[in-house]
């Protein structure tokens, strides 16, 4: 296949108007010897690789904790048609015994293969149980408890040790202990916390590197009470998640945010729940109903409820809404997730040898036009 005329993302991070070229499933170079079996042309076309979300429970009616293979299926089906190729979903705050059957489920789907059509199973994000009360969310508090190393570690072998991130309050008891030891082994992320700044800061000296859903279920930046957030921005190396659905986060607080992180370390996920790709009406998340109405899902009391936007169009929406450069929306949207969970040698760019996933988008509007997976148009 070759692609002519499209403004290819590179991986200066950059736009170039040049021709793609792909064979045997991958991204390939332009003297490679390869037959050309179909053209496409991208002419008024942004050519992009394709999304990684590190960070979402459901969509398409279907939820992670449905503990079903029919479940992840539907579901990859879903991110792969809106442009995301590699997905690391999450699991809530629930019994040590439904997180099990979570992980197993997920360990099963994985050892039978990718399926065309699918996004590829990266991973598991373990948000919850290791959480504060005071800042759950809409997590479960029934089933929240200190972090706990045995049990994560029965869990990660349930998955088949597909564990890529877990979400801790670094200020619960025996916090430091768990991220001491296990930070080299999963992502520590810093989520759903009362810590103030200076335990943040010992988090990330332990080896917490990551922030789950910044600003959200945590201590807000204040000039004299910096929290997490403060700390996070101090500390090299942690790479902080953000979702530009329009309702998490205000856009002044985006921009404000590219300018205390920069691009390097941002990271945009979805943070989507079930009702995702579907009409306004009463879904559930993590047992709890949630009542969504346009792109606000919320709890009974109100509380946010996870997201309603799939990442493609949180990237559109940072884009058209907020004022991010769309270089800079790319690179946090498919690049450093890519990077973050060590994908990045194989996905995540346009680049000779890694997997040819991109989409292709129109230039004045941003809609899809084309989403090519290992180079086959789905």
């Amino acid at each position: 296949m070759i692609i002519k005329n499209a403004d290819v993302y590179t991986e200066e991070g950059t736009f170039v108007k040049k021709d793609i070229y792909i064979t045997g499933g991958l991204f390939a170079n332009q003297n490679d010897e390869s037959i050309i079996e179909s053209e496409i042309d991208a002419t008024d076309c942004y050519a992009i690789p394709a999304l990684t979300d590190i960070h979402f429970h459901g969509c398409a009616g279907y939820d992670f904790c449905d503990r079903s293979r029919e479940a992840i299926a539907a579901m990859a089906e879903y991110e792969a048609s809106v442009g995301v190729a590699n997905i690391v979903p999450a699991t809530m705050t629930l019994s040590e015994e439904e997180l099990t059957n979570i992980c197993a489920t997920a360990k099963a789907y994985k050892h039978e293969g990718r399926h065309e059509k699918r996004a590829r199973l990266c991973g598991i994000n373990m948000e919850g149980p290791f959480i504060s009360f005071s800042k759950k969310g809409a997590q479960n508090k029934d089933f929240i408890k200190a972090p706990d190393i045995l049990m994560f570690d029965r869990l990660n072998g349930a998955s088949g040790y597909m564990i890529r991130l877990v979400s801790i309050a670094p200020e619960l008891d025996g916090a430091m202990e768990f991220i001491e030891k296990k930070h080299g082994e999963v992502i520590v992320s810093l989520a759903h916390t009362d810590a103030d700044y200076d335990t943040s800061i010992c988090a990330f000296e332990k080896g917490a590197n990551h922030v789950t859903h910044l600003y959200n279920a945590m201590n807000p930046y204040t000039h004299r009470a910096p929290g997490p957030i403060g700390a996070a921005a101090d500390t090299d190396g942690v790479d902080v998640e953000l979702i530009c659905d329009g309702v998490h986060i205000h856009p002044a607080a985006v921009r404000t945010t590219f300018k205390m992180f920069g691009d390097e370390r941002i990271i945009f996920v979805s943070d989507s729940m079930r009702a995702t790709g579907l009409e306004d009406g009463s879904y559930t998340l993590g047992g709890q109903e949630v009542e969504v109405v346009g792109n606000l899902a919320t709890l009974k009391d109100g509380t946010i409820a996870g997201s309603v936007t799939n990442l493609m169009d949180c990237l559109r929406t940072a884009v058209l809404k907020m004022g991010i450069p769309l270089e800079k929306a790319v690179k946090c949207a498919a690049v450093n997730p890519a990077k973050c969970i060590g994908i990045y040698d194989k996905c995540g760019s346009i680049t000779a040898g890694k997997y040819a996933d991109l989409v292709l988008l129109k230039k004045n509007s941003l809609e899809t036009v084309n989403v090519i997976m290992e180079g086959k148009i789905l």
